[in-house]
């Protein structure tokens, strides 16, 4: 029987797929953390007409681990030392994979953002999951100005949240952004840092060319130099 928050979590999701259920998942190359995501047997084919207009209303984009927060995670549990004792922000949390990941990993305060109410819901369910003590907030504007790491993962899907990396680079010492869809974040002042290769879990049908996970960071040290 699912806990009641993993309920309430399957009804929001249902506003939007109401064939869809949440299922408490283990993330591949992670067996220590595990999330609330939506069942990997869900239907690919095409949707019927009504449902397929509350997806693009109200995507659920938080039933998903997308692939570049999956790449961040796997590398916060290989390399704990970035985040350690640090103040950290996930910014478009989405499920809270990384935020949950960085707080695992030793991070002393950790923050995660999303504009979508129901993502900050189900990083809140997926940290009590986890048994990991994270903050939330809504904007971007919430975020405090004295971070040391900052997060964007998967992102930049859509061109309006670039506006976003100008709002974000003066609140963090580093900031680092990871994603599948974009070949550079068109900032010179950013360096590729790291590669990887995740996959959206569960995967439902998505194209391989988006397993190329690209690390961009900014630094501020780096530009004071």
């Amino acid at each position: 029987m699912l806990h009641p928050t993993l309920v309430e979590l399957q009804a929001r999701l249902h506003r939007t797929l109401p064939m869809g259920r949440i299922e408490v998942v283990k993330l591949p190359g992670l067996p220590r953390l595990e999330l609330g995501l939506i069942n990997a047997d869900f239907p690919t084919g095409p949707l019927p007409g009504e449902i397929m207009h509350a997806v693009i209303a109200e995507p659920a984009y938080w039933a998903f681990c997308w692939g570049s927060g999956l790449a961040v995670a796997q590398w916060l549990d290989a390399r704990p030392e970035a985040v350690s004792g640090k103040a950290v922000a996930d910014l478009g949390a989405g499920s809270g994979v990384v935020a949950i990941a960085a707080k695992r990993a030793g991070a002393s305060r950790v923050i995660a953002c999303d504009n979508d109410a129901d993502a900050l819901y189900a990083s809140r369910v997926n940290a009590a999951l986890n048994g990991v003590d994270i903050e939330f907030c809504a904007d971007v504007s919430d975020l405090p100005s004295d971070l040391d790491v900052l997060f964007m993962a998967d992102v930049l899907y859509d061109r309006s949240n670039f506006a976003l990396i100008e709002r974000a680079k003066p609140l963090a010492e580093r900031l680092v952004i990871a994603d599948s869809r974009v070949t550079s974040v068109e900032d010179p002042a950013f360096r590729t840092t790291h590669r990887a290769d995740a996959l959206t879990y569960p995967n439902l049908g998505e194209f391989d060319e988006f397993r190329h996970v690209q690390f961009f960071e900014f630094n501020r040290a780096t530009q004071n130099i």
